[in-house]
């Protein structure tokens, strides 16, 4: 397997900084710490260089708080903007393109190209093949990302890359909290590298054909339930023996054409596809919610046409983008 050196001089380039400081201030150029950087963006960007060169960078001090999302509520860690996140990007823009050639193809979230409708469609193109995607076996992780470990997660970065100086940026970071933290711009990364063994294992391995991962929910899809039974016996014998991770208890074989996969956002059949419940009621909340007669009021809502129009939501999109206060091209 190659491993890639000489990687740290582009980390601390100044044109990879300044293209870290574009991207990462993306959606937040009103934040204080991103117009601190704005206004006098040089001097930041030679104080970001000269601690990455001369090896005084230090994790700063994490802002912890904790946020309900769709029911479950999680402890997010956040980093100041200057100069961690900034820094996080410079890594990432060097980085990401090693780590995204490690990636099985059916591996999702926080991978450019491969969002969530890259998702759909691939789902949809499998679910063709009704035979062999009768049933699926459905499993996430048990509270994955406190629950990776630091030494493997390194083991992993270093089979891959062997810049010293970006490893020990890499070590500095990892270690600046247990796990890896929610919260944290690396994090989806490490998360999605971590797991990229049990990815590999699963297609080469146990030659699981239909098989996808977004973060750290999976989903087999299979022909019969003894052989998905099987494969996880093999998924988590593999988990808590090479990852020291487990398996949540709520795994689940079922069969497709009853139940329906709920994954990433759609609940998925072999002949039609709805968009998730609970995405459907905030959609109904927000609109209840909205003063329509204020600027840009419709944009508050229309990342939700994003979901709806790929499903076969023909009366939701009907009673509700069609109406005359939120028409859109349907």
């Amino acid at each position: 397997m190659k491993r890639f050196g000489h990687l740290y001089e582009k980390i601390c380039s100044l044109d990879n900084i300044r293209e870290a400081h574009r991207n990462a201030r993306k959606g937040k150029r009103h934040y204080s710490e991103v117009k601190m950087v704005d206004s006098n963006s040089e001097y930041y960007f030679l104080l970001i260089q000269k601690m990455l060169q001369e090896k005084t960078f230090k994790n700063s001090k994490y802002t912890v708080f904790k946020r309900t999302f769709e029911g479950k509520e999680r402890t997010i860690f956040k980093l100041p903007y200057f100069p961690d996140r900034i820094i996080h990007h410079c890594i990432m823009q060097v980085l990401g393109p090693i780590w995204k050639r490690t990636l099985i193809r059916d591996t999702y979230s926080s991978i450019k190209g491969r969002g969530i409708h890259d998702g759909y469609k691939r789902v949809i193109k499998a679910l063709q093949d009704s035979k062999n995607t009768r049933y699926c076996l459905k499993l996430d992780i048990q509270k994955y990302f406190p629950s990776i470990n630091h030494d493997i997660l390194k083991k992993i970065i270093r089979s891959k890359v062997k810049c010293r100086d970006t490893l020990w940026l890499l070590d500095i970071i990892i270690d600046s909290a247990s796990g890896v933290p929610i919260g944290n711009y690396l994090s989806q990364y490490f998360g999605n590298i971590y797991l990229s063994m049990l990815d590999h294992f699963i297609k080469e391995i146990c030659h699981v054909k239909y098989y996808f991962r977004y973060c750290d929910d999976l989903v087999l899809l299979g022909e019969d339930k003894p052989s998905l039974h099987q494969i996880f016996r093999h998924i988590q014998e593999f988990c808590e023996k090479r990852l020291l991770l487990k398996i949540k208890s709520n795994y689940q074989v079922f069969p497709i054409e009853i139940r329906g996969l709920d994954f990433m956002g759609y609940r998925f059949f072999h002949k039609f596809t709805l968009a998730r419940k609970s995405i459907v009621t905030r959609f109904k909340r927000k609109i209840r919610s909205i003063d329509f007669q204020a600027p840009f009021a419709k944009n508050a809502i229309m990342a939700y046409w994003g979901w709806f129009k790929y499903a076969n939501c023909y009366n939701l999109i009907k009673k509700y983008f069609t109406s005359p206060l939120l028409e859109v091209n349907v």
